[in-house]
């Protein structure tokens, strides 16, 4: 069935992550076009659909299509179709994993997750969302970020990880790597802000004024100062800095080339280009 292969294909992709897939918990009754349960917690579970809900007992799943919707302590997975896998435990009904298919929208207080598909896990409070046509979203309302192959967004750790031409923007700074690892925290107003960006492999920031790459990069958002390692290159307008370690202070605008790790030498260079016309 259509379902069952989907369902198998997130079990392929996310196995070797090691549980960052999914869980609601609740004892459950199907009916109709909507479903309500709750856990050991009395935390409900509400889920609801325009086409219905299928309970496949061989399975341990319920489908619902069309329009399907899932709502548990504030966090809600809206998809096309939703498919909840569940287990019996002390004679309850204990739904584990929620798979979320097409037009994926996952939406908390805080933040909002788009894709074309997911996987949620309320157990650990994590999100992994993928797309292809469309590459996977979140949103905090500080930072956009996105990703080509996956992004996971832990809640109760509040870290968000990218992996794929990974990109965050903020107002006019972009940071893209292969792989970003955003750390968040509530601000005095309550909202999520990005306090520390971790990034990995072909690492580029860009503002209004200048562009730097490097190997990884270690952004810290308060003091607005990155620190880049390996094959590091400033670039403002036609002028250019190379080396291997940099510091990039991105509020005054002062870049440092800094000594290789373990205070190792090594030779830096700048290219300094006279604007045309101009003695």
């Amino acid at each position: 069935m259509r379902y069952q292969s989907f369902h198998r294909q997130f079990c392929a992709v996310f196995g070797a992550v090691s549980l960052l897939v999914a869980t609601l918990y609740g004892s459950a009754d199907a009916y109709g076009q909507s479903l309500q349960s709750a856990n050991g917690d009395d935390a409900p579970v509400t889920v609801e659909a325009d086409d219905g809900i299928e309970w496949i007992r061989e399975e341990q799943m319920y489908v619902a299509r069309g329009n399907a919707r899932a709502e548990r302590g504030g966090v809600t997975v809206a998809a096309d179709t939703l498919t909840a896998l569940y287990r019996d435990q002390d004679g309850a009904t204990d739904i584990y994993r929620l798979e979320a298919i097409g037009n994926v929208v996952i939406t908390s207080d805080k933040q909002t997750g788009y894709g074309e598909r997911a996987v949620y896990d309320l157990d650990e409070a994590v999100a992994v969302m993928l797309g292809t046509k469309a590459p996977p979203r979140l949103e905090t309302g500080t930072e956009t970020i996105t990703a080509r192959d996956s992004l996971e967004y832990w809640d109760k750790r509040q870290i968000a990880v990218a992996r794929g031409n990974a990109e965050a923007k903020k107002d006019d700074r972009t940071i893209r790597a292969d792989t970003l690892i955003a750390r968040f925290e509530e601000d005095a107003q309550g909202t999520l802000v990005a306090k520390r960006m971790d990034a990995v492999g072909n690492v580029v920031i860009t503002t209004a004024e200048e562009v730097a790459r490097g190997d990884e990069g270690i952004y810290n958002v308060d003091s607005e100062t990155a620190i880049l390692q390996g094959n590091v290159r400033i670039t403002r307008g036609d002028n250019q800095l190379n080396g291997e370690r940099a510091e990039v202070n991105l509020k005054t605008g002062i870049s440092k080339l800094l000594a290789g790790p373990n205070g190792a030498r090594q030779r830096v260079r700048g290219l300094f280009n006279p604007k045309t016309g101009k003695k």
